[in-house]
């Protein structure tokens, strides 16, 4: 789904097909009703999700409108059976599952420098027994920053940068942050866990909440945290400092997280609103351990074709009542649909100049 290898060579317009017949299984409807106008606001759409993520931060033919720039990564899973607490799905099941992934940086411009503090993406896909998938999206930051589709393209347009400064309007971003009390509380949220000096020390956060169900039906609200066991990581400079690091540090050994499931408490923890942190004390689940072991750039041997819809779910897990899950899924969808389509006449971020 959404891979573009292999002796059949399918071509990308009948991969984004075969996605979005797949994604119907596990999303539901909501996605697509979204992408078409029929949920939401009458005039939000994904099409104008996307457009607004051009307009603001720019983009290059046959690349993603947002976390454009990344690097491919490949390892697995090790799960260690203490997930099947919360959840039938395969992956829980003690064992070793392959996972393919990607290291990125928001923004439209695959080629811009690195900058330390911009948000850091992780996109992962598990390949899981009889045909499943797993694949998540997740971010560097605690909670997500916009309760909903329509602010996320708000913001967008806010924090826009100024064609005379190159950097966001600061009335124009007071103005914002004054009607959107949710953002704003969710940005200091974020200050207060500033970005670490690597890829190979971020937490990373799966942002919106998810259901576990077990094998009698009962259905646990969750959000996902990787958490880092890797403590020292490579320091670099230059324009592509943060990935050329990455690259030294997974030559070197080894880069490894522990995906912890928290556990929310139902009524109490809110699962419709990624903007609110739960409480630090709720209680994690160590389901495993990510293992990542090599770096390439993107080509379509790997991920550079793959959509990292955080709706591409096993049975087992399933989405919540955060309608953020289906504005995402929409908006990822209608980004590959137009990369599909085009033709990039620039190679994307090389891996073998990073050493």
């Amino acid at each position: 789904m959404g891979e573009e290898n292999g002796p059949l060579r399918l071509n990308r317009r009948a991969l984004l097909a075969a996605a979005v017949i797949a994604g119907a299984g596990t999303a539901g409807v909501g996605g697509f009703l979204f992408a078409e106008n029929a949920v939401g606001p009458a005039r939000l759409t994904a099409r104008r999700i996307v457009d607004g993520l051009q307009a603001a931060n720019g983009f290059v033919p046959g690349y993603r409108r947002n976390h454009a720039k990344g690097v491919a990564v490949a390892g697995r899973f090790e799960s260690s059976g203490a997930g099947t607490e919360l959840s039938t799905a395969a992956v829980f099941r003690p064992g070793s599952y392959p996972v393919n992934g990607r290291f990125s940086l928001a923004g439209g411009k695959p080629f811009a420098p690195d900058v330390l503090d911009a948000r850091r993406g992780l996109g992962l896909r598990v390949t899981l027994p009889a045909g499943e998938e797993w694949r998540l999206a997740l971010l560097n930051i605690p909670v997500f920053t916009d309760a909903s589709a329509q602010d996320f393209h708000d913001r967008t347009a806010a924090y826009a940068p100024d064609p005379a400064t190159g950097k966001p309007d600061p009335e124009r971003v007071r103005a914002y942050l004054a009607t959107h009390p949710k953002t704003a509380a969710a940005l200091e949220v974020i200050k207060r866990n500033p970005p670490t000096a690597s890829f190979a020390t971020s937490t990373f956060h799966g942002l919106n909440a998810f259901e576990c169900i077990d094998a009698h039906g009962t259905r646990t609200p969750v959000r996902w945290r990787l958490e880092p066991e890797t403590t020292g990581a490579t320091g670099a400079s230059g324009d592509d400092q943060l990935f050329t690091g990455l690259v030294r540090d997974l030559r070197r050994e080894s880069l490894r997280w522990k995906l912890i499931a928290v556990v929310g408490t139902r009524g109490a923890d809110p699962t419709h609103d990624p903007t609110i942190p739960w409480p630090a004390e709720r209680r994690g689940i160590d389901t495993g351990t990510l293992v990542l072991t090599g770096v390439t750039s993107e080509s379509a041997a790997n991920v550079r074709d793959v959509n990292f819809d955080p709706l591409v779910l096993p049975n087992g897990i399933a989405a919540s009542d955060d309608r953020v899950l289906q504005a995402r899924s929409a908006a990822y969808a209608e980004s590959y649909r137009r990369r599909a389509g085009e033709t990039a006449t620039r190679q994307p971020l090389r891996v073998e100049g990073l050493a």
